[in-house]
This record gives structure tokens, C-alpha cells and sequence, in this order.
């Protein structure tokens, strides 16, 4: 047993080294003197974001873009209440989505392709605020580089509790490892709230078709079909200009089943290093439960159970805190984080594949 948890926890780093390197392989693109030329149709879909929703539009009339370039669709997911807009300065509508799937996220982008009129799509989430720069910082990027789809930075506004840091350095491993991916050629992994995509190569891609069974999914099983299809034609754009902020969530539970709905996507994963490094953290994060186990009872070397909780955690802190250097956050809580994470993700995993049952936005899905 102590050769395979050593075993598993080589095969982490080097994953994780490898990760970190190609995070320092995608360049920062900052550029903003070029003229605007190209115009977005901005996707939003949203489920009772009575609250959110003039937040993210407040961000867009402050857009330093301008305002004929782009539309924004909102796309009302059966919600409870009515939403209405008022006083904005740009395009915008209202439209029902129409079910069609057993994803409601990935109807309602399909649904607003209908009514679109640009061929640049940008989907972001009703609960995020966007950077005055971001839609002129796309534009100079698909100007300068023959590109159909761009991934971008997420980040959370949040407080300074455990859970919001918490939350925050889950997300800056998951941003690090998506950068990384793409640094080493092999994208797998982007995030909804800041995806931007060409209308004909949505087209091109049959869409959402072929996993539309699976309630989430929206961006990184569309991402992974375009990889396997057209890897030349997808970028990741690196820049401080494009980072979208979002909201974390505010207690535990809602917190568990966000996690549970993100696991149950990963077994459909059309990416075999997706597939791959998902069982390798998986692996690792069992095998660091094992290896405090083993320490705690004194079963083997002790100095060799320190060393190789060390390890694991030095190799996750460069890349997280690499991360956050580009997202301008703090690593806080960090050490207390890396220990309660594994509990944390190995219960999430092994719910969403005995039980996968999770709420989302006021309903009830399984995987």
C-alpha cells in the first residue's frame, strides 16, 4: 500500500508540475489600441436573478465598447417572479426559454441562438460583473489571431470568511489547471461565465447535441468538442482586462451541490486528459486521507508521510498562488484548506456517483 499512495502521489505532482508550467506558456494579451470591428451577442440566462441581474447591467453600460457593437439577451428560465429592464443605453431583451432537454442552461443558449443577430456569442451568468475593458479586449484578441473560440478568467467577489476563501482557492486550482491545460495544448476545462464562441462554429459543432442529458455542461462539453474537432481554432486569452467576477455561494450545502452537479459532468467528459487528471486528483485526494490516516496511527515512516503531505501541498500552492497573482486575489487560509479539501472533494465524488441527486436554482436534477 505505501508504494502505491507514493505511486499516486508522483503521478499528482508531475500532473501538477506540468500544469504549472504550461500556465507560464500562455502569454498575457493586454492590447486595446485597435478599433473596434467585431460585434457580440451577449447570452445570459437566468432563473430568479431579480437581485443580480441590474448589477451585470450596470457593468455592461460601463462597457468602454460601443453600444451598437453589441446586444444583450437575457433568457428567463421559468422564472418565480417578473424581471423587468429599465434605463439602459444598449440593446437588450427579454426572451422565455424553450425545454427541449433535461438542461435548462443549455436550451436557453440554444433557444437565444434563434434571435441572435451577431456571429460572436458571449455567454456569462446573471450573477457576474464584467471589466469596462472586456468586450475591446476580445475584439483586439480575435482582430489580431484566426480564432472561432476564447475561453476567460473567472473570479469571485468575496469576503474575508473561511468559505468565500475556501471557495476562492477551489476555483483558483480549477482556473490554474484550466490555463495550464491550455498551455500544454490540451484545453479540457473553461468556465460558462466568460466564454465567447462564433455562432457558425456553434453550428459546426451540432451545438450541445450529444450531451444534453446532463443538466450542466454548457461550456465544457462544447469545449471539448471543438478541441477534438478544431484544436487551432480554440484559445484561452490571459488578460487582466477579460476576468469576469462572479458571486460565491453562502453556506455549505449550496456549496456541496454546486460541487456534486460539476462531478457528475466529469464521466461524460469527451477529453481523456480530463478524464485523466480527474482520477489522478480524485486518486491523490484519497490517497492524502490514507496517508493522515497512516500518520495518525503510526503505521510507517512517519518522516515519509510529512514528506509526502509537503509535496502535495507545495506543488497545488505554486499553481494556486500563481493564479491569483493573475486574478489579483489573496491566498488566505491556505494550509487549513489544503487539509480540509480532500474530506471535502473525496464526499463530493462519491455522492455524486452513488446518490447524484443535487438542487440547482430551485429544482431537483441527477446525474
Amino acid at each position: 500500500m505505501i508504494l502505491v499512495l507514493h505511486t499516486i502521489l508522483l503521478i499528482y505532482c508531475f500532473a501538477i508540475i506540468a500544469l504549472i508550467y504550461g500556465f507560464t506558456k500562455v502569454n498575457s494579451f493586454e492590447s486595446l489600441g485597435l478599433k473596434p470591428k467585431t460585434k457580440f451577442s451577449i447570452i445570459v440566462p437566468f432563473r430568479n436573478e431579480g437581485n443580480n441581474l441590474p448589477k451585470l447591467l450596470d457593468s455592461l453600460s460601463k462597457l468602454k465598447y460601443p453600444f451598437d457593437f453589441f446586444e444583450v439577451i437575457l433568457v428567463d428560465d421559468d422564472s418565480e417572479e417578473v424581471f423587468s429592464v429599465q434605463d439602459v443605453v444598449f440593446s437588450v431583451k427579454i426572451i422565455n426559454n424553450i425545454r427541449v432537454s433535461n438542461s435548462p442552461k443549455k436550451d436557453a443558449i440554444t433557444t437565444a441562438m434563434n434571435t441572435a443577430k451577431n456571429e460572436w456569442i458571449i455567454t456569462t451568468d446573471a450573477d457576474c460583473v464584467v471589466n469596462e475593458n472586456w468586450l475591446l479586449a476580445l475584439d483586439n484578441y480575435i482582430q489580431i489571431n484566426p480564432v472561432s473560440m476564447i475561453a476567460g478568467a473567472v473570479t469571485y467577489d468575496f469576503t474575508n470568511s473561511f468559505l468565500h476563501h475556501f471557495q476562492q482557492l477551489d476555483l483558483a486550482s480549477l482556473q490554474g489547471a484550466t490555463m495550464g491545460s491550455f498551455g500544454i495544448g490540451k484545453g479540457f476545462m473553461c468556465n460558462g461565465a466568460n466564454l465567447a464562441y462564433q455562432k457558425s462554429f456553434f453550428e459546426a459543432l451540432n451545438g450541445f447535441e450529444g450531451n444534453n442529458k446532463i443538466a450542466s455542461g454548457d461550456d465544457v462539453f462544447l469545449l471539448q468538442k471543438a478541441m477534438a474537432k478544431y484544436p487551432n481554432k480554440v484559445h484561452y486569452l490571459k488578460s487582466s482586462n477579460t476576468i469576469v467576477i462572479t458571486k460565491p455561494l453562502n453556506d455549505w450545502k449550496s456549496l456541496f451541490y454546486q460541487r456534486v452537479r460539476w462531478a457528475a459532468k466529469t464521466s461524460s467528459y469527451q477529453s481523456r486528459i480530463g478524464i485523466g487528471l480527474g482520477l489522478i486528483v480524485f486518486g491523490e485526494n484519497l490517497s492524502f486521507l490514507l496517508v493522515i490516516g497512516c500518520w495518525l496511527v503510526g503505521f510507517g515512516n512517519t518522516y515519509l508521510w510529512c514528506f509526502s503531505l509537503l509535496a502535495k501541498i507545495l506543488v497545488d500552492f505554486i499553481l494556486i498562488h500563481k493564479t491569483n497573482r493573475f486574478l489579483i486575489n489573496e491566498t488566505r487560509f491556505y494550509l487549513i484548506s489544503s487539509f480540509l479539501y480532500p474530506f471535502f472533494s473525496v464526499i463530493v465524488v462519491l455522492y455524486s456517483l452513488f446518490f447524484g441527486k443535487y438542487e440547482w436554482k430551485g429544482r431537483i436534477f441527477s446525474k
